[in-house]
């Protein structure tokens, strides 16, 4: 599994170089990150995948000294379960 940057989304690729994930974000003016979206094909599930892109998300807010609004419900989840991404959640 290999998780790359493209503009404004971190996309998953399995061992055959094919895509079966993502996770997107708009940008709201220079310091907000908004993640509307993540996705993982269902037969991937199961395997904390979309918990990774997530954390890609965070890591780049962290990079880029931005915060985020988890609009999408998954990103939502993670960040309410999850108390060290508190540091870019914006409040």
């Amino acid at each position: 599994m290999e998780i790359k940057e493209e503009r404004n989304r971190f996309v998953l690729f399995n061992d055959e170089n094919q895509e079966i994930g993502e996770m997107t974000w708009s940008d709201a003016g220079e310091e907000i990150m908004i993640i509307d979206h993540t996705y993982v094909d269902p037969a991937y599930r199961g395997q904390k995948l979309a918990e990774k892109l997530v954390l890609k998300g965070v890591e780049k807010a962290r990079h880029d000294g931005k915060k985020i609004i988890p609009l999408c419900p998954f990103a939502k989840k993670e960040f309410d379960t999850k108390p060290e991404y508190s540091d870019v959640l914006r409040g």
